[in-house]
Protein backbone atom coordinates (compact mmCIF):
# COMPACT_ATOMS: atom_id res chain seq x y z
CA UNK A 1 0.00 0.00 0.00
CA UNK A 2 1.44 3.34 -1.06
CA UNK A 3 0.84 6.60 0.74
CA UNK A 4 1.34 10.00 -0.79
CA UNK A 5 4.84 11.21 0.13
CA UNK A 6 3.55 14.79 0.16
CA UNK A 7 0.79 13.95 2.68
CA UNK A 8 3.23 11.99 4.85
CA UNK A 9 5.75 14.83 4.72
CA UNK A 10 3.05 17.36 5.57
CA UNK A 11 1.85 15.38 8.60
CA UNK A 12 5.38 14.97 9.96
CA UNK A 13 6.62 18.47 9.21
CA UNK A 14 3.51 20.35 10.34
CA UNK A 15 3.20 18.62 13.75
CA UNK A 16 3.70 20.97 16.69
CA UNK A 17 3.64 20.65 20.45
CA UNK A 18 0.51 22.34 21.78
CA UNK A 19 0.54 23.00 25.52
CA UNK A 20 -2.31 22.47 28.00
CA UNK A 21 -2.77 26.22 28.59
CA UNK A 22 -4.04 26.33 24.98
CA UNK A 23 -6.57 23.50 25.30
CA UNK A 24 -10.26 24.37 24.96
CA UNK A 25 -11.74 21.71 27.24
CA UNK A 26 -13.84 20.31 24.39
CA UNK A 27 -14.31 16.56 24.94
CA UNK A 28 -12.34 14.00 22.96
CA UNK A 29 -14.01 10.68 22.19
CA UNK A 30 -12.41 7.76 23.98
CA UNK A 31 -12.24 5.98 20.61
CA UNK A 32 -9.82 8.66 19.39
CA UNK A 33 -7.51 7.99 22.32
CA UNK A 34 -7.83 4.28 21.56
CA UNK A 35 -6.62 5.02 18.01
CA UNK A 36 -3.59 6.86 19.40
CA UNK A 37 -2.78 3.87 21.61
CA UNK A 38 -3.33 1.37 18.79
CA UNK A 39 -0.96 3.30 16.52
CA UNK A 40 1.59 3.47 19.33
CA UNK A 41 1.43 -0.30 19.50
CA UNK A 42 2.75 -0.51 15.92
CA UNK A 43 6.08 1.15 16.68
CA UNK A 44 9.28 -0.65 15.71
CA UNK A 45 10.57 -2.97 18.41
CA UNK A 46 13.76 -5.02 18.43
CA UNK A 47 13.17 -8.70 19.27
CA UNK A 48 9.47 -7.89 19.64
CA UNK A 49 9.83 -6.83 23.28
CA UNK A 50 7.06 -4.21 22.78
CA UNK A 51 8.21 -2.32 25.90
CA UNK A 52 5.73 0.56 25.76
CA UNK A 53 3.07 0.77 28.44
CA UNK A 54 0.50 3.51 28.90
CA UNK A 55 -1.56 4.68 31.87
CA UNK A 56 -4.43 6.87 30.68
CA UNK A 57 -5.42 9.48 33.25
CA UNK A 58 -8.84 11.10 32.77
CA UNK A 59 -11.76 12.45 34.76
CA UNK A 60 -11.14 13.06 38.46
CA UNK A 61 -7.83 11.20 38.32
CA UNK A 62 -6.41 14.27 36.51
CA UNK A 63 -7.03 16.34 39.66
CA UNK A 64 -5.28 13.72 41.82
CA UNK A 65 -2.33 13.69 39.42
CA UNK A 66 -2.21 17.49 39.51
CA UNK A 67 -2.08 17.47 43.30
CA UNK A 68 0.74 14.92 43.22
CA UNK A 69 2.70 17.03 40.70
CA UNK A 70 2.12 20.26 42.63
CA UNK A 71 3.08 18.71 45.97
CA UNK A 72 6.23 17.19 44.45
CA UNK A 73 7.23 20.57 43.02
CA UNK A 74 6.63 22.30 46.36
CA UNK A 75 8.56 19.68 48.35
CA UNK A 76 11.51 19.33 45.94
CA UNK A 77 12.16 22.85 44.67
CA UNK A 78 14.81 24.91 46.45
CA UNK A 79 13.26 27.88 48.23
CA UNK A 80 15.12 30.40 46.06
CA UNK A 81 13.73 28.80 42.85
CA UNK A 82 10.16 28.16 44.06
CA UNK A 83 7.35 30.36 42.71
CA UNK A 84 3.62 30.19 43.35
CA UNK A 85 3.03 30.68 39.62
CA UNK A 86 5.07 27.58 38.74
CA UNK A 87 3.36 25.59 41.50
CA UNK A 88 -0.09 26.48 40.12
CA UNK A 89 0.99 25.81 36.53
CA UNK A 90 2.34 22.38 37.53
CA UNK A 91 -0.72 21.52 39.59
CA UNK A 92 -3.28 22.68 37.00
CA UNK A 93 -1.70 21.19 33.86
CA UNK A 94 -3.48 17.78 34.10
CA UNK A 95 -6.89 19.39 34.67
CA UNK A 96 -6.39 21.58 31.59
CA UNK A 97 -5.95 18.42 29.50
CA UNK A 98 -8.73 16.10 28.45
CA UNK A 99 -6.36 13.16 28.89
CA UNK A 100 -2.89 12.68 30.34
CA UNK A 101 -1.12 9.54 29.21
CA UNK A 102 1.76 8.35 31.34
CA UNK A 103 4.43 7.04 28.98
CA UNK A 104 5.92 3.96 30.61
CA UNK A 105 8.44 1.33 29.64
CA UNK A 106 8.43 -2.30 30.75
CA UNK A 107 11.97 -3.68 30.78
CA UNK A 108 12.22 -7.07 29.13
CA UNK A 109 12.79 -9.52 32.02
CA UNK A 110 15.20 -11.52 29.81
CA UNK A 111 17.15 -8.34 28.98
CA UNK A 112 17.32 -9.62 25.43
CA UNK A 113 18.09 -6.09 24.17
CA UNK A 114 19.93 -3.17 25.79
CA UNK A 115 17.69 -0.88 27.83
CA UNK A 116 18.35 2.06 25.52
CA UNK A 117 16.71 0.12 22.67
CA UNK A 118 13.55 -0.30 24.73
CA UNK A 119 13.56 3.40 25.59
CA UNK A 120 14.02 4.19 21.88
CA UNK A 121 11.15 1.84 20.94
CA UNK A 122 8.92 3.56 23.50
CA UNK A 123 9.89 6.95 22.05
CA UNK A 124 8.92 5.65 18.59
CA UNK A 125 5.53 4.66 20.03
CA UNK A 126 5.16 8.18 21.41
CA UNK A 127 5.94 9.69 18.00
CA UNK A 128 3.20 7.52 16.48
CA UNK A 129 0.81 8.91 19.11
CA UNK A 130 1.89 12.51 18.50
CA UNK A 131 1.41 12.17 14.75
CA UNK A 132 -1.97 10.50 15.22
CA UNK A 133 -3.10 13.26 17.59
CA UNK A 134 -1.99 15.87 15.06
CA UNK A 135 -3.85 14.02 12.31
CA UNK A 136 -7.01 14.28 14.43
CA UNK A 137 -6.40 18.01 14.92
CA UNK A 138 -5.59 17.56 18.61
CA UNK A 139 -2.95 19.32 20.64
CA UNK A 140 -0.42 17.10 22.36
CA UNK A 141 2.72 17.67 24.37
CA UNK A 142 5.27 15.23 25.81
CA UNK A 143 6.76 16.35 29.12
CA UNK A 144 9.35 14.64 31.30
CA UNK A 145 9.26 16.30 34.73
CA UNK A 146 11.52 15.25 37.59
CA UNK A 147 8.54 13.69 39.40
CA UNK A 148 8.91 10.60 37.17
CA UNK A 149 11.42 9.25 39.69
CA UNK A 150 9.08 9.71 42.65
CA UNK A 151 7.85 6.68 44.62
CA UNK A 152 4.52 8.52 45.01
CA UNK A 153 4.12 8.59 41.23
CA UNK A 154 5.02 4.90 40.98
CA UNK A 155 2.25 4.18 43.48
CA UNK A 156 -0.25 6.46 41.70
CA UNK A 157 0.44 4.73 38.37
CA UNK A 158 0.63 1.24 39.91
CA UNK A 159 3.96 0.59 38.19
CA UNK A 160 5.00 -3.05 38.24
CA UNK A 161 8.40 -4.65 38.57
CA UNK A 162 10.71 -3.48 35.79
CA UNK A 163 8.29 -0.75 34.72
CA UNK A 164 9.22 2.91 34.78
CA UNK A 165 7.61 6.17 33.76
CA UNK A 166 9.36 8.18 31.02
CA UNK A 167 7.01 11.16 31.06
CA UNK A 168 3.50 12.37 30.33
CA UNK A 169 1.63 13.16 27.15
CA UNK A 170 -0.95 15.88 27.65
CA UNK A 171 -3.77 15.88 25.09
CA UNK A 172 -6.60 18.30 24.35
CA UNK A 173 -8.55 20.08 21.66
CA UNK A 174 -7.25 23.49 20.69
CA UNK A 175 -8.10 26.30 18.31
CA UNK A 176 -4.65 27.68 17.60
CA UNK A 177 -3.82 28.65 14.02
CA UNK A 178 -1.01 26.83 12.25
CA UNK A 179 2.40 28.27 12.93
CA UNK A 180 5.85 27.66 11.50
CA UNK A 181 8.20 25.19 13.10
CA UNK A 182 11.74 25.81 14.27
CA UNK A 183 14.44 23.46 13.04
CA UNK A 184 17.98 24.12 11.93
CA UNK A 185 18.80 22.79 8.45
CA UNK A 186 19.15 19.02 8.24
CA UNK A 187 22.37 19.52 6.24
CA UNK A 188 24.02 20.63 9.50
CA UNK A 189 23.28 17.21 11.00
CA UNK A 190 24.12 14.85 8.16
CA UNK A 191 27.38 13.45 6.83
CA UNK A 192 27.16 11.45 3.59
CA UNK A 193 29.69 8.65 3.32
CA UNK A 194 29.76 7.79 -0.39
Amino acid sequence: MAYSPSETNELIRSRRSIYPKNYTGEPIPRSTIQDLLENANWAPTHRMTEPWRFKVVSGKARTRLGELLGNYYAANTPKEKYTDAKYLKTKNKPAQSEYVIAICMQRDPKKSVPEFEEIAATACAVQNMLLTAWGYGLGAYWSTPSVINSPDLSTFLSLGKGERCLGFMYIGNHNLPTFPGKRSPVEEKVVWLD
